[in-house]
């Protein structure tokens, strides 16, 4: 059941995360056992997916004993929960051969997750952006960040322990706010010289430690486009796997309409109209475009332009 009227790309993960079975190393080797477990496999950050009926995209589960096989061993298996009481894993594969050459030949074949995530059904996006951003961690934290030894995985896949000096590490997520700057019937959209031509999108930023989700929000704000904020509504987050953000989306009431683009993160800025910003939704604007309906950027302006 959705928690909230509106969902996001790489939101609303099915699967019942067991966390408290991950700390059970035998219950975990008895699942990785079962002849009816299942796995996603993921090669260089790429899900193995076959052609769904209706033409698109979907998950190509393995049996979870074939992927223990391709594993050699915890390291690059991921527990990522229970479907009713099928236990489902991940199984990180790297390497220049492809996978679907070879081993897995005829069992799908491995894709960019971001240029097929809106042909997927949206609870098989939410799982592979889970495997895919709890691989990223791991490639990214084999060593131990207190004494540089190398950590080994546990729970499951979701800790890493130091055998050298016992230190416990977590898979981090990196909160950042995105906001749409609204200032009476207009909103506030940004763009980069590195991003696709003519394209606008909302502005964003790292949350800092210390830092409100609103004092981030006014923060950045200020620091790209000059404009205060006195106002924020929340709308919706995301699950982001480049690695592993949380967009956090938000409607910003600014209290003037003098927007400096700060030409280092942003280098242009434009006020739009609700009609305008609903043109750009729909491809309609000759001299702008909208981020991909992928983008929790897109959603934000196509909420608010329909507001009115």
């Amino acid at each position: 059941m959705p928690l909230s009227a509106f969902a996001n790309t790489f939101s609303g993960n099915p699967l019942n995360r067991a966390s408290d079975r991950r700390t059970d190393a035998a219950w975990i080797a008895e699942q990785l056992a079962a002849p009816t477990s299942l796995a996603v496999a993921m090669w260089n950050g790429r899900p193995l997916v076959e052609t769904a009926k209706d033409g698109g995209a979907q998950i190509a589960y393995l049996a979870a004993g074939m992927a223990r096989e391709l594993s050699g061993g915890a390291e690059r298996l991921l527990f990522l929960g229970l479907w009713n009481d099928i236990a489902v894993f991940a199984v990180d594969l790297e390497g220049s051969a492809d996978p679907a050459d070879g081993p897995l030949e005829g069992l799908g074949r491995f894709e960019d997750l971001r240029a097929i995530a809106l042909t997927l059904p949206p609870p098989d996006a939410a799982i592979l952006a889970t495997a895919k951003s709890m691989f990223e961690w791991r490639r990214k934290h084999r060593f131990c960040a207190a004494c540089g030894q190398i950590s080994n995985a546990v729970d499951g896949g979701w800790k890493r322990v130091c055998p050298a000096c016992a230190a416990q590490h977590f898979p981090r997520t990196d909160p950042v706010v995105i906001m749409l700057a609204v200032k009476g019937e207009r909103c506030l959209l940004g763009r980069q010289a590195a991003w696709p031509k003519l394209m606008f999108s909302a502005l964003a930023g790292f949350l800092e430690p210390g830092e409100s989700i609103e004092e981030a929000c006014a923060r950045e704000l200020f620091e790209e486009a000059a404009l205060r904020v006195t106002a924020v509504r929340y709308h919706s987050t995301q699950p982001w796997p480049y690695p592993s953000s949380l967009m956090i989306g938000l409607i910003a009431q600014v209290d003037n309409d003098d927007a400096v683009a700060d030409q280092v993160e942003i280098d242009e800025v434009r006020w739009f109209t609700r009609a305008e910003a609903r043109d750009l939704i729909g491809g309609k604007l000759a001299d702008a475009r909208a981020p991909g309906a992928l983008a929790i950027a897109h959603q934000l302006i196509k909420a608010w332009s329909e507001e009115g």
